[in-house]
């Protein structure tokens, strides 16, 4: 199919044509991983220097950039010379948003993305179809290849000092005075925990390979005295107690049942009088003026659907999972309710039912 009018034509076909277009998708991430951009900031403009640069063809590279003109992402400034607009700089590899590193087909994000070719299986049986594609689940894949896993971390760790900032003043740590962070490799949240609250000391658990590597992050940072870090499964007995157990955008990486076996270990890790906090993101929404917001869910809980199996949750979706560990919510704070509460994440506080 071809579209006869400029992509800002707001007809209706034409918006459908961008809706089923796989073509631009790839392409931005076949641009990514070639670091196109970075190469014409090193003074490569033409198809044929950007070839050579990336070893590849510079008649079908030519026709991936013209696309990728077309829509916006480059400009040709002389015929035959290509350079980023203002869109395109996003996939410069030292861009403070990371665009680069999650869409390149040889980094964690980027690769998963292509499970997405194997959506219908995924809908169709409700479970994750990156297995399917690579031979092995999401996090066995991580844990088998370093360069994924420090992919991984490095992506999880855009932006975190302001999302741990809203996180560390959002909520009462008086009292608080160990914090158990489960499933909580790269280590940056309890890091800057610690590191706020002299007072507290932490414990991170993860599997093995992610815990060794978050274990050397730390210590390199001079808190290996005050942070443990402890290589095991949450759906074993967890091996510590603590007055506050933390759970930071894990159980979106998990169906009901899974998360309900990981909540219970968490509620049994509990010190008496303790308390569980869930970061997680925010449900949609309801302002129709806010649709971004609903985007952001969509597009996550998708992903999660087809690397994880995993899904994002409504409230009334955490209250009846809460409920059934045995746990109830005592406090929500939403962006809504809170200023601080960065992007759209929400904090749930959970205590045990007695």
């Amino acid at each position: 199919m071809s579209s006869t009018s400029s992509q800002h034509d707001g007809t209706p076909i034409d918006r459908f044509l961008r809706l089923v277009d796989l073509v631009t998708p790839t392409s931005l991430r076949v641009a990514a991983t070639l670091r196109l951009v970075d190469h014409m900031a090193a003074g490569a403009h033409t198809p044929q220097d950007l070839a050579r640069a990336t070893g590849t063809d510079a008649g079908a590279l030519h026709r991936l950039v013209r696309h990728l003109t077309a829509v916006g992402v480059f400009e040709e400034s002389a015929p035959g010379r290509f350079g980023p607009t203002e869109l395109g700089l996003l996939l410069a590899d030292d861009h403070p948003l990371q665009q680069r590193s999650w869409l390149a087909l040889d980094q964690i994000i980027g690769r998963a993305d292509l499970a997405f070719t194997q959506l219908l299986e995924a809908v169709k049986t409700g479970r994750p179809s990156y297995e399917a594609l690579y031979g092995r689940p999401f996090w066995d894949d991580l844990s088998a290849n370093p360069e994924l896993g420090e992919s991984f971390d490095a992506l999880m760790a855009t932006e975190e000092e302001a999302v741990d900032e809203g996180f560390i003043a959002t909520y009462d740590w008086s009292g608080v005075r160990h914090v158990l962070d489960v499933g909580g490799a790269p280590g940056g949240l309890i890091q800057s925990i610690v590191r706020t609250l002299p007072g507290v000391r932490g414990t991170l658990l993860d599997l093995p390979s992610p815990a060794d590597r978050a274990r050397a992050k730390i210590a390199q940072r001079g808190l290996a005295d005050r942070i443990d870090v402890i290589g095991g499964d949450f759906f074993d007995e967890l091996p510590v107690t603590a007055d506050l157990v933390l759970l930071s955008m894990v159980l979106l990486n998990w169906q009901d049942d899974e998360a309900r076996r990981i909540l219970k270990r968490c509620r049994d890790a509990l010190e008496p009088g303790g308390t569980l906090i869930l970061r997680e993101r925010a449900e949609p929404s309801t302002d129709a003026t806010t649709s971004t917001a609903d985007l952001h869910f969509s597009l996550l809980d998708m992903r999660m659907l087809v690397f994880l199996g995993g899904r994002v949750r409504t409230t009334a979706e955490w209250s009846e999972l809460a409920a059934s560990a045995g746990l109830a919510i005592t406090s929500l704070v939403t962006p809504i309710t809170s200023p601080v509460v960065p992007f759209d994440f929400c904090l749930i506080e959970m205590t045990p039912v007695d």
